[in-house]
């Protein structure tokens, strides 16, 4: 399976979960055929209650639904729940459960968050079944229609089939899942789905070096887990440095994992002597994947660290459209104007315990990535 541009789509960015949220409930509420749902958290709670609770009034309209999780991020899904799922006629499946033989195949993640309605409609993003996306955690989505939905299923269905997914749902309920091309919306926009597979295969990470690499006007990045690649910090230092406007927006003190934020700071230093402008979110834990680069923009559930390039399956939705990179800037704006930016003269003054912290977390960064 190829990433392949194709036009003819409509993208619409969902910033803040009271938006995507709602919007994505109501297609569940709206399926026909079938609704295909891919995600790495999902814990009981009342966010989870509202999406079983849907996906089974949808099986009792006779809609077929298909729910993939991974074995380690729904660990936090109850039993009951589970058996609430599949007594609804859900089909569930787990990708890659915990085993003991082999602690570097647990490792490998399905990262990937998808909802797809009859293949007429999908959503993407950094989004998961947790409370915390309710009120505490920042997020974005994009509601996609269009040719590229096709992708967006082909993507799934090989991940259900895998031999690394486990569960009572059939492996072959995947197939015949076709996309009613004759219900797509008549749009204009060009895109493509770009995956990544952990160091078998990082069509993600290339294709955000290019854009770093081509850049003429911009590169702005939001992630929340910020530890680079050499590769992808010398281009960035080279992009500013060429006079590209290029900016990090990364998460401030409310963080659910400090410590890779600590492993990240340890190269503020030299991108902030190159020019490159770094913003900290502070209202709340920012946990939104996108990106921009002149007309081309990216939102998905990717993040720019070792982990998620080294282990984890992960897949963004490209967009090569200036009205649509025109909406993202005005949304990286709004929250550039609720960060606080790093100035490069506090940086180089911080205490020595604060830079001892940075290598201790950089150390274990390191080590992680080294496991095979």
């Amino acid at each position: 399976m190829r990433s392949i541009w194709r036009q003819g789509n409509r993208f619409t960015m969902l910033p803040e979960a009271k938006r995507f949220l709602p919007e994505m409930l109501q297609a569940v509420e709206s399926a026909r055929h079938w609704i295909l749902v891919e995600l790495y958290l999902m814990e009981s709670g009342r966010l989870t209650d509202d999406i079983i609770a849907a996906l089974g009034r949808a099986c009792e309209r006779g809609v077929r639904v298909l729910v993939l999780l991974d074995g380690f991020g729904a660990l936090g899904l109850k039993d009951n729940d589970r058996e609430r799922l599949v007594a609804q006629g859900v089909a569930l499946r787990f990708f890659n459960p915990l085993a003991v033989r082999s602690f570097a195949r647990n490792l490998s993640r399905d990262h990937r968050k998808l909802l797809v309605i009859d293949g007429e409609l999908a959503f993407t993003g950094g989004f998961g079944a947790v409370d915390e996306f309710l009120d505490a955690w920042y997020e974005v989505a994009v509601r996609i229609e269009g040719p590229v939905v096709s992708d967006w299923v082909a993507l799934f269905a090989r991940l259900w089939r895998s031999s690394l997914t486990r569960g009572k749902g059939d492996r072959a309920l995947v197939r015949g899942l076709m996309p009613a091309s004759e219900n797509y919306p008549k749009g204009d926009m060009l895109g493509r789905v770009v995956w990544g597979q952990g160091y078998r295969y990082q069509a993600i990470r290339y294709s955000l070096l290019r854009q770093v690499a081509y850049a003429q006007r911009r590169i702005w990045i939001c992630t929340p887990y910020f530890v680079p690649t050499l590769r992808l910090r010398m281009r960035l230092v080279r992009a500013a440095r060429r006079g590209v406007d290029v900016r990090l927006l990364l998460p401030g003190d409310r963080h659910d994992h400090p410590g890779v934020r600590y492993a990240g700071q340890r190269f503020y230093g030299r991108l902030l002597r190159a020019g490159v402008r770094i913003f900290e979110f502070q209202p709340t834990f920012i946990h939104a994947k996108f990106s921009v680069a002149d007309d081309w923009s990216s939102i998905g559930s990717c993040n720019f660290d070792h982990w998620s390039l080294h282990w984890n399956l992960e897949a963004n939705q490209e967009v090569q459209d200036p009205g649509f990179a025109n909406e993202v800037v005005a949304l990286f704006e709004r929250n550039f104007r609720a960060s606080r930016e790093i100035e490069p003269n506090e940086w180089a003054a911080r205490s020595r315990w604060r830079r001892l912290r940075e290598w201790l977390f950089g150390i274990l960064d390191d080590l992680l990535t080294r496991v095979r």
